[in-house]
């Protein structure tokens, strides 16, 4: 294993990706994998957050999402979030891919391993990235900033799973994201979670469960984020976390919810070629 990956764990969780899976094999299949976008698919632009919380007139402690849902109209909540909308159009004009973003993307697209995103960022940004540097990779479902709970709430995570057809039984007492309800049976799922509209918003929340009930399932995904907010999403969700470190984030290497620290993306290859996470 390079010097610069640290795996936190200790044994291996995925089937090497450089032979067939079998279905015999103690190592679960690699199921998919879920990317953050800002600081993780596309250079950190953390400035963002600094002029977002000036203009909210909010201190650093204050999470920007949370206060904005706490508002109390839903005209001030409008304008707040518009408010942050501009700052990240403004800078999505100067987005920069990670290094290793187009290797990695181009491996798990040969291994025909799915991905997903789950952001707080909205869509607008999002898109941009794809456009600009991943034109013909396939990212579904994205889960973006009009999904409810955002990270790091875990809601986001098992969603995608949910999607992927990813589910197991309830044990007794959990709480989860289950299986199709009658009411998506009836109409689709086009809106849920994809960032394109409100719609289905009151049913994305984490539901109790009964047990045995039929729930989303991320235990064979793997999370890859740049904050406390992917790895904790990732680890409540039952994925194992990748932290993209960087300067500001290395307090993060040794956190119980990082279980692999790589420096590029790229470095990710290896790692699922071997399995070593």
């Amino acid at each position: 294993m390079s010097s610069n990956i640290t795996n936190n764990t200790s044994k291996r969780c995925f089937a090497p990706l450089k032979e067939p899976f079998t279905a015999g094999s103690q190592l679960r299949k690699l199921e998919g994998v879920v990317f953050d976008m800002d600081g993780t698919l596309c250079e950190p632009q953390t400035y963002m957050f600094t002029l977002m919380r000036r203009t909210l007139s909010i201190p650093k402690t204050t999470d920007i999402l949370e206060h904005i849902y706490s508002l109390p109209t839903a005209s001030a909540q409008t304008a707040a979030m518009e408010s942050i909308r501009a700052i990240e159009q403004e800078a999505m004009a100067s987005q920069v891919a990670q290094p290793g973003l187009t290797s990695l993307m181009s491996y798990l697209d040969s291994r025909q391993i799915r991905k997903g995103i789950c952001t707080r960022n909205f869509d607008a940004p999002v898109n941009n990235l794809l456009q600009k540097f991943l034109a013909g990779s396939v990212f579904h479902p994205i889960v973006t900033r009009e999904f409810r709970p955002p990270k790091p709430d875990p809601a986001g995570i098992l969603h995608i799973a949910k999607a992927w057809g990813l589910v197991r039984r309830a044990g007794k007492g959990e709480v989860g994201v289950p299986t199709e309800t009658k009411e998506e049976e009836e109409h689709g799922d086009a809106n849920y979670g994809n960032g394109n509209g409100e719609e289905g918003k009151e049913d994305r929340d984490l539901k109790k469960t009964e047990e045995g009930e039929l729930v989303a399932d991320a235990s064979g995904l793997i999370m890859v984020g740049d904050s406390i907010d992917d790895m904790t999403a990732g680890r409540r969700a039952g994925a194992k976390t990748v932290l993209l470190v960087n300067d500001v984030n290395r307090h993060l290497v040794d956190h119980e919810h990082t279980d692999l620290v790589i420096e590029r993306l790229d470095q990710l290859v290896d790692v699922l070629e071997e399995g070593l996470l």
